[in-house]
């Protein structure tokens, strides 16, 4: 029998990612699916869904498992018949923070216009609603691995999952389901038409060479033989250090780096005042981490900053600032929550949450949208005057106004 994945979101980080590892693996095919526009699929499938993964440093490395790309809008049917497949083993998605509709306490946010839409019967455009009905079709054990920077991203999606097969009457047999915690680490900027013309390539994408990949050893059913991905029976302690470290990190950068005029990550970690609150930020947050992550966090913190200094990684800035309200709880919150529970002070931290404010007072007063699910409801908040603590009640988080606003 022919094995398979069938991974939902098919943007760059997906290609430079798991497709690198599946690619590596051989003996595997993966199955893509966008939720929303054909234009990955039309430029993948003008070139017979092969690609050039462009590694910087090593070279354009041919990246030829993808056997299909589906386009939900297009086929929904299509869609939720390939997540019943037998020969699917495994359902892998990448949608980013928002694409999972929860609350603030992540829970699936049932009032969502999306999810509420899904659950009334009509088309399916959501990732929870497609896996829901998908795996509540299925006769085969399969597992459903999530790539995205979540806390506990398999446990999440797996309680939405659930929440929203309960709430649309679906049956579902988890004793056949899988859905292990992942972490997922490779800084993956946009393609450029430079890339494209030196390549040849209208889908090259581009990476850093370093790649690191931790799942916890719980699948359903088979899975490729991937070379260097970590199987643990634990993935917090990698995933908070990493989210705590290199993506609070990251955001604090592209908020403050934006503010001070930068466009792109080795830009702004090459400021020096931005690269020593970078440093200093992670080592803030080490304090809340294992004992087995304290010890290596210096190291750990020393090769963030070595990776951030690439200058040849185009990274924007403000790709990594979009969808803040999303990102910030686990990238930065629950640091500053972790420490004031410690009894420990958190400047870096709370700085880099007053930067995500002043960006998006900065945003708004230019008249700009911001990228943010909750966008319209920061420029109403900031548009009627109101204090900094309404931003982070948005979160939240307004228990933490002190220490961020004192």
């Amino acid at each position: 029998m022919n094995h398979r994945i069938l991974h939902i979101g098919v943007g760059n980080f997906c290609r430079a990612h798991l497709a690198d590892y599946t690619q590596d693996a051989g003996g595997w095919s993966v199955t893509g699916v966008s939720l929303r526009s054909a234009g990955v699929r039309n430029g993948l499938r003008a070139q017979h869904y092969d690609y050039g993964l462009a590694i910087q440093g090593q070279g354009v490395k041919p990246i030829t498992v993808f056997d299909e790309v589906l386009v939900a809008p297009e086929d929904p049917q299509a869609v939720l018949k390939q997540i019943a497949s037998p020969d699917v083993h495994i359902v892998s998605i990448t949608v980013t923070e928002k694409g999972y509709h929860l609350t603030a306490d992540n829970q699936l946010d049932v009032a969502d216009p999306l999810i509420a839409s899904d659950l009334a019967g009509k088309t399916l455009r959501t990732v929870i609603g497609f896996l829901a009905y998908g795996l509540a079709a299925r006769s085969k054990p399969v597992t459903v691995l999530s790539c995205d920077n979540r806390v506990s991203n398999g446990d999440v999606l797996e309680a939405a999952v659930v929440a929203f097969a309960q709430a649309a009457g679906l049956p579902l047999d988890l004793s056949q389901i899988t859905f292990p915690n992942s972490m997922v680490d490779r800084i993956t900027p946009a393609t450029t038409q430079d890339l494209r013309a030196l390549t040849g390539d209208a889908m090259a994408v581009p990476s850093e060479p370093f790649r690191e990949w931790v799942i916890e050893d719980r699948f359903a059913a088979p899975r490729p033989d991937w070379p260097d991905v970590q199987f643990a029976q634990d993935v917090a302690p990698h995933e908070t250090r990493k989210l705590r470290m290199l993506n609070a990190a990251h955001s604090m950068l592209a908020y403050a780096g934006s503010l001070a005029g930068h466009t792109y990550v080795h830009e702004a970690v090459c400021d020096p005042d931005l690269r020593e609150n970078a440093r200093a930020l992670m080592m803030e947050a080490a304090q809340t981490l294992t004992p087995e992550m304290q010890e290596i966090a210096p190291d750990y913190a020393d090769a963030l900053i070595a990776r951030f200094d690439n200058p040849h990684i185009n990274h924007s800035l403000r790709q990594i600032a979009m969808d803040g309200t999303q990102k910030l709880p686990y990238r930065m919150l629950d640091s500053i929550r972790a420490l004031k529970s410690m009894g420990q002070p958190a400047p870096v931290l709370s700085d880099g949450v007053r930067s995500w404010i002043r960006f998006c007072r900065h945003e708004v007063g230019a008249g700009r949208l911001l990228q943010d699910p909750m966008g319209d409801k920061v420029a109403r908040i900031i548009g009627a005057g109101a204090a900094d603590d309404a931003l982070l009640a948005l979160m939240g988080a307004r228990d933490l106004a002190t220490p961020i606003l004192e």
